[in-house]
């Protein structure tokens, strides 16, 4: 009895090693059978066509995916980013569209305000020392309602700069739009920043251990505050994204969007704790999450069984998350 309890706990441990060593193991994984069972299913689902769909689906939850994996890292966390993305995206269109502004200039200035949150989320944690859970639950009730002042209508007629990522190009009788290809390209240029500069280094640092950093010679408020301000830009980008996809400038948008983020970077296996995870696994998680609706919604599972199903992925990924943590 006690050699196969021996076995058991060797074979317990074993995976939990596998785990802490390439935590993007587990959702690739996840994704891999995920794509092989709805492949089963249905016969769309391995189309061209059906994958790009899916690509599309994810672009918006992708782009607020990395600003908030930047602040998990730290040990943070955003709950105003869906907010910021639509207060962004209807700035923008409503510049262009009702104030005659030109329709870059109107982009700018929808990045900009985002830039202004992510400063003032990021100036409250570290000057005044508040949670970021109350700040950014402050900051996503100061965003809405500035959405609500600012419009209740839907921005309609929007000028062809604005609708740009939403253009398609052909790969092998394939569409894919310009958005899904921004959205790889931001992927890209964080998995390096994070993986080979000191900056990179800093994130997790702080997120890992934030005295000892700071001992090390880390400057950590201007490394938290950078973070949150880097983070809104991505939400900013996410509010274009959404613009180019939609066509319009919708008020009603981004109230999910902390929630749908936070699901994409605890599936992609990074830690709720911080200072450790990866962004190409945040990639990988929110792909996930486009693959078990796309798949249901082809089998004709009603919405309401999708999130379900996407509430128990995620209590399935925390808890692995706790167990390999507990074994270390």
């Amino acid at each position: 009895m006690s050699a196969v309890v021996s076995k058991v706990t060797k074979r317990r441990s074993g995976v939990l090693d596998i785990l802490r060593g390439s935590p993007i193991m587990g959702p690739f994984l996840a994704l891999i059978a995920a794509s092989i069972f709805f492949a089963t299913q249905s016969d769309k689902f391995l189309t061209g066509a059906n994958l790009s769909l899916i690509i599309q689906q994810v672009i918006v939850v992708g782009a607020l995916a990395i600003g908030q994996t930047l602040v998990i890292l730290t040990g943070g966390i955003d709950l105003s980013n869906g907010m910021i993305m639509a207060l962004s995206s209807v700035l923008m269109t409503g510049f262009a569209v009702t104030s005659g502004l030109n329709p870059i200039l109107a982009i700018l200035a929808g990045l900009l305000v985002g830039i202004i949150f992510g400063v003032l989320n990021g100036a409250l944690i570290t000057s005044i020392g508040l949670p970021p859970f109350i700040v950014t639950l402050g900051t996503f009730n100061i965003a809405y309602a500035l959405v609500r002042i600012y419009t209740t209508s839907t921005i309609t007629n929007l000028p062809p700069a604005q609708l740009f990522l939403g253009n398609t190009f052909s790969i092998g009788g394939t569409e894919i739009t310009y958005g899904s290809v921004l959205l790889l390209i931001l992927y890209a240029i964080t998995w390096y920043v994070l993986r080979s500069t000191p900056a990179g280094r800093a994130v997790y640092a702080v997120g890992d251990n934030p005295e000892a950093a700071r001992l090390a010679g880390i400057n950590t408020k201007r490394v938290l505050t950078g973070v949150y301000t880097v983070a809104a830009i991505t939400y900013g980008i996410a509010g274009l994204l959404l613009v180019s996809r939609t066509g319009v400038g919708d008020p009603q948008a981004g109230q999910t969007g902390n929630l749908d983020s936070i699901t994409a970077v605890v599936l992609g296996g990074t830690s709720l704790l911080g200072g450790r995870g990866q962004i190409l696994g945040t990639l990988i998680g929110a792909l996930i999450v486009g693959v078990f609706r796309n798949g249901l919604q082809l089998m004709g599972v009603g919405s309401i069984y999708q999130v379900l199903i996407t509430g128990i992925l995620v209590i399935v990924a925390v808890s692995i998350d706790y167990l390999s943590h507990r074994g270390k």
